[in-house]
């Protein structure tokens, strides 16, 4: 039997190393002890070294992967998201508006006016009111063509003259859609574009069909454009 200290040749009986005076029952101990480490080191029991607990992300630093992610992501085509035009049911309350004149005034006719040329008068006027509604529908029905992408809002109007406009949704600083009651009653309204354009600061987006969800699409490609362009979209 050998010291484990020392490796010097020592009695099995003994208690200590002649030698070096080291105890010769420790050498079991000291091999039983690291009998029990290695499977405990093996199946992972022991406490992880040099491995720091994890920390929540701030909402800067989850803004800045997100930003991060977008950069390094190849640059997405330019996507057609929206296409109307001047939607018909924006003039329910022109022809009623008419509707109800031209009722009134025949009421009136009737009950005050006894000489034919009157008549004709009246007649000539109603036609006029009438003609006049019908052609402002027709114009903005066929001049008006909206257009709205990924990046871009395009604006079209025109017939003879077809002039274009165009704003980048990132230049959108506010989107906002207001509705008369008439507008409420048919699901149409007009959509109010503010933005650092200079040539169009304020843009109205009038007689628009189902205009909440279309509002809602601008500005949807407002934020998603502001990310994917790495600017904080709020102050954080």
């Amino acid at each position: 039997m050998r010291c484990h200290a020392c490796g010097e040749e020592v009695l099995e009986t003994g208690i200590y190393c002649h030698k070096c005076g080291a105890r010769l029952d420790m050498a079991e101990e000291t091999g039983a002890a690291a009998e029990r480490t290695e499977p405990e080191a093996a199946e992972g029991g022991g406490p992880p070294q040099d491995q720091a607990p994890e920390t929540p992300a701030t909402p800067r630093e989850r803004l800045q992967e997100a930003v991060a992610a977008r950069r390094s992501a190849p640059d997405e085509p330019e996507k057609d998201l929206w296409e109307g035009t001047y939607s018909s049911k924006a003039m329910v309350g022109m022809w009623v508006l008419c509707t109800a004149i031209t009722i009134g005034l025949l009421v009136v006719g009737a009950l005050w006016f006894r000489t034919p040329w009157l008549w004709y008068g009246l007649v000539i006027v109603l036609l006029l009111m009438w003609l006049y509604a019908a052609v402002s529908f027709a114009y903005r029905r066929l001049s008006v063509r909206y257009r709205l992408t990924s990046k871009r809002f395009f604006h079209e109007k025109g017939i003879l003259r077809h002039v274009t406009d165009r704003i980048e949704v990132i230049d959108m600083d506010d989107i906002a859609f207001e509705q008369s009651i008439i507008d409420r009653m048919v699901g149409v309204g007009t959509i109010r574009i503010t933005s650092s354009d200079r040539s169009h600061p304020i843009l109205l987006v009038a007689g628009i069909e189902k205009v909440k969800e279309v509002a809602g699409m601008m500005d949807e490609a407002r934020l998603d454009e502001r990310l994917r362009r790495g600017l904080h979209i709020e102050s954080i």
